[in-house]
């Protein structure tokens, strides 16, 4: 299947994030913290007259705090809620071929919840991501 994706870094690793699931891109400039929520939630912002949670891409996929929290965001909604998924940085949009994940792919902690294909970029393999995967309550929800 052919489709749009755009390119970014999540702690260290390109990744893949079909179009579809992309609402905007942005800059998060103040978080409020959230009393009592789950690690992967930040905080609330305030972004063009609403409020979005801000999801900590490195809690969600299991993985040690960033060094330096990441300001860009890709926001996407999910049932009526908009939600600011951090990324490290944002290279490119792009068309590109999904190609099915390849059973000698290891994919280690959140990754492997995240993962659902692979695109190929310059001859390397570029892991597709889901962000719904990365939100608190909404796989279980799906499941």
């Amino acid at each position: 299947m052919s489709g749009l994706f755009l390119i970014a870094q999540i702690a260290g690793r390109t990744v893949a994030i079909e179009s579809s699931q992309v609402e905007s891109v942005v800059d998060i400039t103040a978080v409020v913290p959230v009393p009592r929520t789950v690690p992967q939630v930040l905080g609330l912002a305030a972004l063009r007259s609403r409020v979005v949670t801000v999801i900590d891409t490195h809690a969600a996929l299991n993985l040690p705090p960033a060094e330096r929290q990441p300001t860009r965001a890709v926001i996407t909604p999910v049932d009526g809620h908009h939600y600011a998924v951090l990324v490290d940085t944002l290279e490119d949009v792009a068309p590109f071929d999904l190609l099915p994940l390849a059973s000698g792919i290891v994919l280690d902690g959140g990754w492997s919840d995240t993962g659902c294909g692979v695109i190929e970029r310059g001859g390397e393999a570029v892991l597709v991501i889901d962000l719904r995967a990365l939100l608190p309550g909404i796989v279980t929800l799906a499941a």
